[in-house]
């Protein structure tokens, strides 16, 4: 792993102030506050937290299979008496709601915070969820930050919030604010005690008898947190021009800065609960009220229900991300302009690199016309043209489920026609409980695990399948073949999805079985071990522009008018197209 020791800094450079994104910011906060345990699941826009937070010895780090197991490992260490931190994306707190929720009603010992990064404009995700409504349906207290100089600050605060009215504690920042620098002053680690581990059956046993009354405590909590939020510095009236004022926080209060300089603002980092005596008093000092709020109306709706007239999402709608030059355009009737100039810049969708070994995957799917049932990962690109091989994707796991549900709907027939197609990070996240099931159910179908030894999309993480740990040392790797064979499926290939003859062999053979199967399609991810690196070229005296292989949608290859050409720069001589071609066109140059 590539060290990041610039983060560091020493006594004699307290007062050093650094660029930093918002999520190592974040990392830096927990280094600071006397963390001691930190673990996590890579997923954008969330992913670089861990990562920083590994280059600090004194936190244990980790990656988790899941979201779910990273918030019962930050519970735990929390339990024990230890400054803890979890995080993930958005739709990962889905997954780590179980543990979570009730976590709201046994309460913590030394604090806990879980760091849950929202996707407005889905750059990376398949919703936009947003996290404050979670926030609220768990009882959960929850910071929004609006720079990295807050990530780190509010991290810091949520610890103190955790410890003193016994909670775990979300910090939820945005991508703008995750993935944005800006100046940030580190200062000393504070070097927190171990707590006090004090058995207590009432409070951390949630057996419905005891979860009755710490119920009760969740409530009596929550009104004590939402008065103490009137006067909680983060929650903060910037008077300026009383004819307009704005609630608003996060990335939007950038914004609202830019593009209504003169406006009268009330900034929440306290994001819930919301301090209703300094809402009101604000309402009551303006003339005119206006909520400015990613994502859905959280503030807005509540703020209504007290009988307060304000105005907002009719005027800049749920989706998308806001920008300044939309809120200058709605809220002060200037002209649109959009966030940057961008004509005349080619577009650059999203594709699968030159030598992934998904492509010859899901050439092969398609030239065999399977319904793929896809999950989430860089597999998911095979959806794109000109490929086209995906049917689904809801999120990690449901590949196997929803082949599963088809095969039970329409019959075994059904089930030769359909495959799984799952990652192995995604596997060992949410796989193997679908996998088990199908087993369990004598289920017919064919699951693929795409093994690339990596977690590619959010940046080549290791998972529990490669053999290594967030630091890049050997450990333990899951051996899928023997988890298989131990369910008791009988039928697990091994294959190389760049011998597409070998490939297509075993995918017909194994989907016309009355039986579970297991294709284990494994490659390394070409970014990670390079390929022979020889380009291949176009001898155009054999080339008939059939456009056989522009079929596999590599970026390497262009058609042309006397036939395809190769790009040399991109080329990473996988051999692909050379399987493809009819006429011996393709070769290794030299």
């Amino acid at each position: 792993m590539q060290s990041r020791s610039w983060l560091r800094t020493t006594k004699e450079e307290k007062q050093l102030k650094k660029l930093l994104l918002g999520n190592e910011a974040i990392a830096r906060g927990a280094y600071e506050a006397g963390v001691r345990v930190s673990s996590a699941y890579p997923g954008t826009p969330s992913t670089e937290i861990n990562e920083n937070v590994a280059t600090y010895p004194e936190i244990y780090s980790e990656w988790a299979p899941n979201e779910k197991v990273a918030v019962e490992v930050a519970l735990g260490a929390a339990v024990s008496g230890a400054r803890s931190l979890a995080c993930m994306k958005h739709v990962g707190l889905n997954v780590a709601a179980d543990p979570f929720f009730t976590a709201t009603y046994t309460g913590v010992n030394a604090g806990m915070v879980v760091v849950v990064a929202d996707d407005p404009g889905m750059h990376s995700s398949q919703n936009e969820q947003d996290t404050r409504m979670l926030a609220r349906a768990s009882h959960a207290p929850i910071l929004d930050p609006s720079s990295s100089q807050e990530c780190k600050d509010f991290l810091k605060l949520g610890y103190e919030i955790s410890e003193k009215y016994d909670t775990p504690v979300i910090l939820r920042v945005t991508t703008r604010i995750a993935h944005a620098r800006t100046l940030v002053e580190l200062e000393d680690r504070v070097e927190v005690p171990l707590r006090e581990y004090k058995r207590d059956i009432k409070k951390y046993v949630s057996m419905p008898a005891n979860m009755i009354g710490r119920h009760l405590y969740v409530e009596e909590r929550e009104k004590k947190l939402a008065e103490d939020a009137n006067t909680l510095p983060v929650n903060r009236i910037e008077w300026a021009d009383r004819k307009v004022g704005v609630i608003t926080s996060g990335a939007a209060y950038n914004y609202v800065k830019e593009a209504m300089p003169e406006a009268s603002v009330l900034k929440l980092g306290l994001a819930y609960p919301m301090p209703r005596k300094l809402i009101e008093e604000f309402a009551a000092g303006v003339e005119t009220l206006y909520v400015i709020e990613d994502m859905e109306p959280f503030y807005e709706d509540t703020i209504k229900a007290w009988g307060i007239k304000c105005t907002g999402k009719e005027l800049t709608g749920v989706q998308g991300e806001l920008f300044m030059h939309k809120i200058a355009n709605k809220f002060n009737g200037e002209e649109p302009v959009g966030p940057m100039n961008t004509e005349g810049i080619p577009a650059r969708p999203p594709v699968l690199c030159p030598g992934c070994p998904h492509r010859g995957l899901y050439h092969v799917l398609g030239k065999l016309k399977l319904t793929v049932c896809s999950d989430i990962g860089c597999y998911t690109l095979g959806a794109l043209p000109p490929l086209s091989g995906v049917d689904t994707c809801v999120c990690m796991g449901a590949s196997i489920g929803m082949a599963h549900g088809m095969e039970k709907a329409r019959g075994h027939e059904q089930a030769k026609k359909t495959v799984a197609v799952l990652g192995d990070s995604t596997f060992c996240h949410s796989g193997l409980t679908g996998l088990l099931n199908m087993a369990y159910n004598r289920a017919v179908g064919t699951v693929i695990v795409a093994d690339n030894s990596i977690t590619g999309m959010t940046g080549h993480q290791n998972n529990p399948a490669n053999g290594k740990d967030i630091h890049g040392d050997p450990t333990v790797a899951l051996d899928i073949v023997k988890l298989c064979e131990a369910m008791g499926i009988e039928h697990v290939r091994v294959v190389d999805p760049f011998d597409l003859k070998e490939l297509e062999k075993v995918v017909r053979e194994e989907t016309a079985r009355e039986e579970l199967s297991v294709i284990i399609s494994r490659r390394p991810c070409a970014l990670i071990v390079k390929q022979p690196g020889v380009p291949f070229v176009c001898d155009t005296t054999k080339c008939k522009n059939c456009g056989m292989c522009m079929k596999i949608g590599c970026p390497a290859i262009r058609k042309t008018e006397t036939g395809v050409a190769v790009d040399p720069t991109q080329c990473v001589g996988c051999g692909l197209c050379e399987q493809l071609c009819r006429f011996g066109a393709l070769h290794v140059q030299g």
